[in-house]
């Protein structure tokens, strides 16, 4: 094992002091999903990443998916997956499935980590104090009950981060027809974290980044500005599951979020690399 002496441990809290100060009592919002979310040395990681950042002063908002666990129930129960254009299709059935597995099992599950690695969490879903507030996705082909954001209501979280707790948000949404919605996580936590008029969102993902040429990780895009987007898509760099996580990165931006990032969630430690050092992990989107 290599021994890290006192002088190098010191420099690399005097490196990340200038980013403590920068993020000091501002709100980061996380969507934590992919490899970091199934593996368990990766998902250690993240919890104890957050608890740093909430006991140096950064207020972390945790966003969450789910679709594994999802998965997983609905063949327990003999249901099949089904996916149309990336999005799951939710029928009344599924739809309580996600609501059982996100809202509870994954959620009290992440509280619990947090909590174990001596933080603060608080649980909560959209529905919760009308966090989020949605309505049936209009497109070409039925997905059941699958919504979209129609608007976020912010004061259960800022209630929850101004008591001192981490708020932890499922994405399941209510609508004002009384049902309930499947929100994708990735657009959830860009509205979330624009009505937030957050300082900085990260997506994890399980790729390093934008990649000029998406088989070779050498060629990570450090950073892109939002004009560059529709070029980048006209000549392919930005393709496949790729566009809709970057049409969040971009949306954010545009609604008043400062920096946004989508990060290699399989890098242990990636949430503190991409906001305590100048070193990043993945691509940020300014």
């Amino acid at each position: 094992m290599e021994v890290i002496s006192n002088y190098t441990r010191s420099k690399v809290l005097m490196d990340a002091l200038p980013y403590i100060q920068k993020y000091h009592n501002k709100i980061v919002v996380v969507k934590y999903g992919g490899n970091a979310m199934t593996n368990e040395t990766l998902k250690e990681a993240v919890m104890s990443d957050i608890v740093l950042l909430a006991e140096v002063g950064i207020n972390v908002v945790l966003v969450h998916g789910g679709g594994p666990e999802i998965n997983s129930m609905l063949d327990r129960v003999g249901i099949e997956s089904r996916f149309i254009g990336g999005l799951r299709y939710t029928d009344e059935e599924t739809i309580d499935i996600v609501k059982m597995v996100l809202a509870g099992k994954v959620n009290k599950e992440l509280v619990s980590n947090i909590q174990l690695h001596g933080g603060k969490a608080l649980g909560l879903c959209g529905i919760d104090g009308e966090i989020i507030v949605a309505e049936k996705k209009q497109s070409e082909t039925d997905l059941g009950y699958v919504g979209d954001i129609k608007r976020v209501t912010t004061k259960p979280i800022l209630d929850a981060i101004s008591n001192g707790y981490i708020p932890v948000i499922s994405t399941v949404a209510t609508g004002e027809d009384g049902k309930t919605y499947n929100i994708n996580a990735d657009t959830a936590a860009a509205r979330i974290a624009s009505c937030l008029r957050a300082e900085n969102l990260i997506l994890m993902t399980d790729i390093a980044g934008l990649l000029e040429d998406k088989n070779d990780e050498s060629t990570l895009i450090p950073a892109v500005n939002v004009s560059e987007v529709p070029y980048l898509k006209k000549t392919g760099i930005i393709s496949g599951g790729m566009i809709p996580k970057i049409d969040c990165c971009v949306e954010a931006v545009r609604r008043g979020v400062k920096k946004t990032c989508i990060i290699d969630g399989r890098v242990p430690h990636s949430i503190l690399i991409e906001l305590l050092s100048n070193e990043g992990v993945g691509t940020q989107f300014m």
